[in-house]
């Protein structure tokens, strides 16, 4: 076995340390000479375009087109909508100046003191107020409306403790960014858009999540109600993997953006955003992967499958891959994407251990043996089973198996979530739960003083208020005022 595999920290020892070396051993992603910045390499950045290329064509069939803005914002339009200024202030990198010279006393290359900005700008953390300020020149009137943006684009945010695809100073992500006549129109398509981001995360990624509201406490900064999916990943801590915002009139009101409606009336717009980012990676790699490396589910595989000659000769090589011809044009032809590796600078056994530290989902090999039998071994990267099957007809049972894998990988996901999602009726039983992680299902009494307690006292935060949780009212456990339904509590990242 490759000796990658062989280092690679288990689990049970150190989850965390398992992740971090998976990402960089499985040619994922690697740290940059920028603080708190990745370089994501060819392999993870093709797994992140099939991500990208499923949920674009998400987006556009429920009617959103593609545009995109500036990366640069002044300062002063960040400074018009109080609660977002208020949310993203902390993480701002700003750009004061725009040339260097060369220091006449011989210390390299220094910012020109006479070049400062009239205004500074920021590097956008996200890009609402540049929208909306672009948006109160294409809406005049409600036959302007709804506009339907989305934009793929990098933000920046000066985050201190960084990881790579779950937390890092720029990430790439969509941003989605609508403008309505109506509030109710807006509310329909923040859950439209939330709903789009659920079924993308449990029908390609295998991921199960959770529906449901953030708190007060943990909405989008400028939001009036952010609705989230939760997943949860195999050490029991919860990741947020997607949110979309109803932002009612706040941002309209704060760029002067109004319309004159069917009644001749002027009023303000009702704005929507919603993303999801490069986090998905993240998800996509605690909640599948094991001991021996990534597990990825076909749907979102850059390869799927992978088929390595086993030879003495060149001869035989030669005669495996005539063979072989024939079939990887079949599983093109089907739009599997197949890669035959007849490479002749490894053994097999070295390809063997790389691809199943890449996930790759099914892997067939092919040796003079079976040329004679008429056969090949295929084996299943979820359960490392392995099987000899006859050659003849071997393109439609292992776009059967893609399938079957796929179903599998969720289901296994969902059994492990629905092991560790658990209640509890009192702050003690609770205490004592939230340390074997999970999902924490209990009441609250819907305050932020009994939120931040609970935080400050145990560092689980309320992920979510279920949108089809159990609504049977009850007593907060920490305070025992009335609770409106159960809550969601966990540890996250």
């Amino acid at each position: 076995m490759a000796k990658e595999l062989k280092d690679l920290t288990k689990r049970s020892e150190n989850y965390s340390q398992w992740y971090n070396e998976l990402v960089v051993k499985a040619d994922l992603a690697e740290q940059s000479a920028v603080r708190g910045c990745m370089v994501i390499k060819p392999y993870g950045y093709a797994i992140w375009e099939k991500m990208q290329q499923q949920l674009d064509k998400m987006f556009k069939e429920t009617g959103h087109v593609n545009a995109y803005f500036p990366l640069l914002i002044p300062k002063s339009f960040l400074s018009k909508e109080a609660d977002h200024v208020e949310g993203f202030a902390k993480e701002c990198a700003v750009v004061t100046h725009y040339r260097l010279k060369n220091d006449p006393e011989g210390r390299g290359v220094v910012v020109d003191p006479d070049a400062r900005l009239e205004e500074e700008l920021i590097i956008r953390p996200t890009s609402e107020t540049i929208i909306w300020n672009t948006y109160r020149n294409w809406i005049k009137s409600y036959r302007d409306l709804p506009i339907l943006c989305n934009q793929w684009a990098n933000v920046f945010r000066w985050e201190m403790r960084t990881r790579m695809f779950l937390r890092t100073a720029e990430f790439l992500w969509q941003e989605g960014h609508t403008a309505h006549a109506t509030k109710e129109e807006a509310m329909e398509e923040a859950v439209r858009m939330l709903n789009v981001y659920a079924d993308f995360a449990e029908r390609y990624m295998a991921v199960p999540v959770v529906k449901g509201v953030k708190s007060a406490n943990e909405r989008f900064a400028g939001a009036l109600e952010t609705y989230t999916i939760e997943a949860m990943m195999q050490d029991g801590k919860a990741l947020q993997s997607g949110t979309s915002h109803f932002l009612g009139q706040n941002f309209a009101k704060a760029f002067d953006v109004k319309f004159i409606n069917k009644n001749n009336e002027l009023e303000y717009v009702w704005a929507t955003s919603w993303g999801v980012s490069t986090r998905l990676m993240g998800a996509l790699i605690m909640t599948h992967s094991d001991d021996n490396g990534l597990v990825l589910p076909p749907h979102l595989a850059p390869i799927q499958v992978v088929i390595v000659p086993i030879y003495k000769s060149m001869d035989q090589l030669d005669e495996i891959s005539r063979r072989v011809a024939p079939i990887v044009e079949k599983f093109r032809n089907m739009g599997v994407s197949v890669k035959y590796d007849n490479a002749d600078n490894k053994r097999p056994g070295f390809k063997f251990a790389d691809y199943e530290l890449k996930g790759v989902p099914v892997r067939l090999a092919l040796g003079a043996r079976d040329l004679e039998n008429g056969t090949i071994e295929v084996m299943r990267r979820d359960t490392l089973e392995k099987e000899t099957m006859p050659i003849e007809g071997i393109e439609e049972r292992v776009q059967q198996l893609l399938e079957e894998m796929q179903t599998n990988i969720y289901k296994k996901a969902l059994a492990l979530r629905e092991s560790k999602t658990t209640t509890a009726d009192s702050y003690d039983e609770f205490k004592e739960k939230i340390e074997q992680g999970g999902f924490i299902l209990a009441h609250w009494d819907g305050t932020t003083e009994t939120e931040e307690r609970v935080k400050e006292e145990t560092k689980a935060t309320i992920r979510c208020i279920p949108l089809d949780g159990d609504k049977t009212p009850g007593k907060c456990m920490v305070t025992g005022r009335p609770s409106a339904q159960r809550v969601i509590f966990a540890r996250n990242y």
